[in-house]
């Protein structure tokens, strides 16, 4: 009886695991790679980047942390913590100024949409392929 007991006792745990999402350039969108981690480590997350590759050796721009949990009667884990977005030391930040300013042609179609969904500052791969994002108020550009 009281080793029934104890796997009751063990399935009522939840279970709950910290995972890191890589975000790479892709051709319509970004390409992501998650990986479990012990916590939400920036430090050690920067370190696991350097060994991300995506398709056509598109290397990622930045990364985000959530934690899963999954309880005695769900069937899957849910997401009950997201972190902001860390970008890579690669990317700098834009602003939409900057963008107008330069007048480039080829940025039409990126000051149209800055303009058209109140972006006010963007984020810029400076290495690999070429990605903008936008940047979000809580996100995070980490120093190299």
């Amino acid at each position: 009886m009281a080793e029934t007991e104890r796997k009751t006792e063990t399935m009522s745990d939840d279970v709950t695991k910290h995972f890191v999402t890589f975000l790479s350039p892709g051709t319509f969108v970004a390409e992501d790679t998650t990986k479990p981690i012990e916590s939400w480590d920036v430090t050690k997350a920067r370190k696991m980047a350097k060994g991300i590759t995506e398709r056509y050796n598109a290397i990622p721009y930045g990364f985000y942390f959530t934690t899963r949990m999954r309880g005695e009667n769900d069937l899957d884990s849910k997401e009950t913590k997201r972190s902001p977005m860390y970008y890579l030391p690669h990317c700098k930040v834009e602003t939409l100024a900057q963008v107008k300013a330069r007048n480039d042609p080829r940025e039409s179609i990126l000051l149209d949409n800055m303009e058209g969904n109140g972006y006010k500052r963007i984020v810029r791969t400076t290495k690999g392929w070429s990605w903008t994002q936008p940047l979000e108020d809580d996100d995070v550009v980490l120093e190299a």
